[in-house]
């Protein structure tokens, strides 16, 4: 199977007079399942549809999107694999000086909110033409939203971009419904039913059965709205409840979203899975250095999707939901027997997981028939009495994987939820994650210390991980491995005083751990802790939460956690004085820092 045609010549040797789709994307074209185009393009494709790609192409030269013709279906429009913003900037809003999704890694190849931009670049030649957005950046922007960039609220992607629909979520079964749609010869502005899609009308009668949001300008003059929309939509994030959200624009504009698709049953997964990839970037980018981001994933198996954790500051919930979706055994295992066959394999399977790698079924049975609780969570506060935490599926899996031939080793990289292995009463999972699949380090998420902070994170209580790290401490000892933990943490996160952030630099002085790296909260699109920054409120509880966004106190907090860097002294110290910990500047062994005089001293003796 050959790559999709990138230009008119690729066309002509395949065939191809007019194809049905032309996809713009922001990203390289990577033709593997781990980037989103290549799944809704190999969709396609299998449901014979020809699709040809335009990638990052040139937003300043309207000549750039007709490289391919006119398609005679849509033009499908994805931003990349992160949100354009998130993967221009960091945090602090300074520019990043790489791009992994780009050729030889270079920054600028797309514009800032590339969704819009793309789309409005089409429009501009191909008036009429449907357009259908989707994609992580259309999906989390797909109602109003909160834009940290601009420090402004936006309206929905949908409106800013002209397009006729957004597919949000993952989008499989929305791409081909839409197709088969058009291609019998609706209109699209007649596709208005179609679960997992977002559409704009003045027609009310549209909706089916609507909750009706706030609208737009009631939220932008009275940010509370906004807290209590947001609520509301997490509630209605599950196809078997979730209901038709309705939000009003002036001049009697609505934006429908439609309840969203039913989850894909194991063997859609593996028929998605099993579509002919060529897993790798197109060849056209060789010369450029190749692209990045196939680095990371080349030798990794995706074993589920979706995520029950209730992380706030995660968007996983508002893209692909909380009912787990898995691939069978046999089907990984034929994808990780492709991989032992590519030749610069060097038996190591990188990765085993998803969006949490320990998620490989439901969190419990009820949910393929009635749908995921809307007031309760599974894992936060503290697990459901209903959860199932059993292992068993992903340890067979795992030790499966083990017994080909030509592996040496599987290691399992992505996330795993420390507190899901403690719910498990069956201690055999990491018993043998210990002795088999880390590779000197684990990398987990306790995120901070604080039980408040921990509480807005929708996190566990720090004693689950403290627990955690005695449990598998001990199963190193007794495994003869030397074997850490590298935890992430995170500075500024909403709730987090200075006083909660002194007790997280206390915290990384008694177990002696300096990070090299530090994550200061990012507020993207469309998570919980987005809307309390922005609102600065609770959206659970409608409560106010001390929210940091002075820069300069958001770099004392992220100072804190590096309070070694002799950089950070200055910071630190100010910090301390602010919390009334005057206490951790001195000569003991609890001491943060040094007093200044001394350090001068020393400076002056030398």
């Amino acid at each position: 199977m050959a790559f999709l045609p990138v230009s008119k010549q690729d066309m002509e040797r395949q065939n191809i007079t007019q194809l049905d789709f032309v996809y713009v994307i922001g990203d390289a074209y990577v033709d593997h399942p781990s980037f989103g185009h290549a799944i809704i393009s190999r969709v396609l494709q299998a449901h014979g549809y020809t699709v040809g790609i335009i990638a990052q192409p040139d937003w300043k030269d309207d000549q750039s999107i007709s490289v391919l013709g006119e398609p005679r279906l849509a033009f499908l429009v994805m931003g990349g694999n992160m949100d354009s913003m998130v993967n221009h900037y960091y945090v602090s809003k300074k520019r990043r000086t790489t791009d992994a999704y780009t050729p030889g890694g270079v920054i600028g190849r797309r514009p800032d909110h590339a969704t819009v931009v793309y789309c409005n670049l089409i429009r501009r030649t191909y008036k009429n033409k449907p357009i259908i957005i989707g994609g992580i950046e259309a999906s989390l922007r797909r109602m109003a939203h909160y834009d940290y960039w601009s420090d402004s609220f936006k309206r929905s992607i949908l409106l800013d971009s002209q397009a006729n629909l957004i597919v949000y979520g993952m989008g499989e079964k929305a791409i081909v419904q839409i197709a088969e749609a058009l291609d019998s010869g609706m209109d699209i502005q007649d596709i208005t039913y179609i679960p997992g899609t977002v559409f704009k009308t003045k027609n009310p009668e549209l909706a089916y059965d609507p909750i009706v949001l706030p609208s737009y300008d009631d939220m932008k003059k009275d940010k509370l709205r906004y807290a209590d929309s947001f609520r509301i939509q997490s509630e209605n994030t599950d196809p078997y409840n979730g209901k038709t959200l309705v939000e009003p624009y002036p001049n009697g504009v609505l934006v429908v979203q439609n309840p969203p698709q039913e989850p894909l049953t194991q063997q859609e997964m593996d028929d998605v899975y099993d579509l002919p990839y060529e897993r790798t970037y197109h060849p056209m980018y060789q010369k450029q250095g190749g692209i990045p981001a196939i680095e990371e994933i080349r030798f990794s198996l995706i074993s589920c999707r979706g995520c029950f954790g209730a992380c706030s500051f995660c968007a996983l919930t508002f893209h692909q939901g909380r009912i787990i979706q898995t691939r069978s055994h046999e089907s990984i295992l034929k994808e990780a027997q492709k991989i032992t066959e590519m030749p610069d394999f060097k038996g190591y399977i990188h990765d085993v997981g998803g969006p949490t790698a320990n998620f490989y079924h439901p969190s419990c049975k009820k949910q393929l028939q009635y749908g995921v609780c809307k007031h309760k969570q599974c894992l936060w506060p503290k697990p459901c009495e209903n959860l199932d935490t059993s292992h068993s599926e992903y340890l067979k899996l795992l030790r499966r994987l083990r017994e080909l031939p030509k592996v040496k080793k599987v290691f399992v990289r992505s996330g795993i939820r420390f507190d899901y292995i403690m719910a498990d009463k069956d201690g055999t999972f990491l018993k043998e994650l210990v002795e088999h699949h880390i590779s000197g380090q684990l990398k987990v998420a306790p995120e901070h210390i604080s039980d408040v902070v921990l509480s807005y994170m929708g996190k566990p209580q720090n004693c689950v991980y403290e627990k955690f790290i005695d449990r598998y401490e001990k199963l190193n000892q007794k495994a003869g491995k030397k074997q850490f933990v590298v935890p992430y943490l995170m500075s500024s996160h909403p709730g987090s005083t200075m006083k909660e952030a002194v007790k997280l630099a206390e915290y990384l002085r008694d177990i002696g751990y300096n990070p090299q790296q530090v994550q200061d909260f990012y507020p993207t699109p469309s998570t919980m802790s987005t809307v309390m920054y922005y609102t600065g409120v609770d959206p659970r509880t409608m409560k106010p939460v001390y929210t940091p966004k002075n820069p300069h106190e958001k770099a004392m907090q992220r100072a804190l956690m590096q309070y070694r860097n002799p950089a950070n002294y200055e910071l630190v110290r100010e910090a301390l004085y602010l919390a009334g910990r005057e206490d951790l500047i001195g000569f003991g062994k609890n001491c943060l820092i040094l007093p200044r005089k001394l350090k001068n001293r020393k400076k002056k003796r030398r």
